[in-house]
């Protein structure tokens, strides 16, 4: 805590108040969306913490929403400097605390989220059905990458230090919340193990499966049971750290 001193006027006299105020500021939430996805459906989840007392960012990506018309030509470096840019924006806001931001990625934005985590500070990191790709074609356009040949990588564990993403991983030392879905039909479990045994440094690591669930949350009962495990972690982790 540090106070702050301010003069109140009362009967054109003046008397000294002093706020006492928290050394930190308010946590961030960085909502990374998936591929073919938008901000949409983060947006209410975000609301819910922001009346909580967190200040929460969304966003599309470039290739999605209302730059759909890209989706053929965006990379997977188009789009990290989309999130990186994005994470900028929220930790220059005037009231975060740039030491209490937490990043939610989806599938895609699961696996941006991961990367990321070597570029800015995070402390907590929750993970929807995260996607791996091979490090190969960086710059080829996300929508051109051989999708059998994705497949295949995915169908097998994936060593920590031949994929960009799970050696950030390995160096992530905060919190983590891994949700999967049991009926994925695009992330299968060997790429979930491959994540849970990336982690050998987090602080924390939480796991859990949504029964019945395919890879979107088709069902409103997928979504909601996905919005309580979130909102209860996030509730957690960030607001319990204040």
């Amino acid at each position: 805590m540090f106070n702050k001193q301010v003069s109140i006027g009362v009967d054109r006299e003046e008397i000294l108040g002093t706020f006492a105020l928290p050394k930190t500021g308010t946590p961030g939430i960085l909502f990374l969306h998936g591929w073919a996805g938008s901000q949409k459906r983060d947006m209410e989840r975000a609301q819910h913490m922001a009346a909580l007392g967190c200040i929460c960012f969304t966003f599309d990506m470039r290739g999605h929403a209302g730059t759909l018309s890209r989706v053929e030509t965006v990379t997977r470096g188009d789009n990290l400097s989309d999130v990186l840019a994005a994470y900028d924006v929220l930790a220059s806001h005037p009231s975060v605390d740039p030491a209490a931001i937490a990043v939610v990625g989806s599938s895609y934005g699961g696996y941006l989220a991961s990367i990321l985590t070597s570029l800015r500070p995070v402390r907590w990191l929750a993970l929807r059905a995260p996607a791996l790709y091979r490090d190969q074609n960086w710059d080829v356009p996300k929508a051109s990458l051989d999708r059998a040949d994705l497949v295949r990588y995915r169908s097998s564990l994936i060593p920590t230090d031949e994929n960009r993403a799970l050696r950030n991983c390995r160096s992530f030392q905060g919190d983590v919340l891994i949700i999967s879905s049991e009926k994925d039909e695009i992330i299968p479990s060997t790429v979930i193990a491959s994540y849970r045994a990336a982690f050998l440094y987090a602080h924390s690591i939480t796991s859990r499966v949504i029964g019945g669930a395919d890879h979107a949350l088709t069902s409103a009962e997928c979504q909601r049971a996905y919005d309580c495990l979130l909102l209860r972690w996030l509730r957690e982790m960030v607001l319990g750290a204040r």
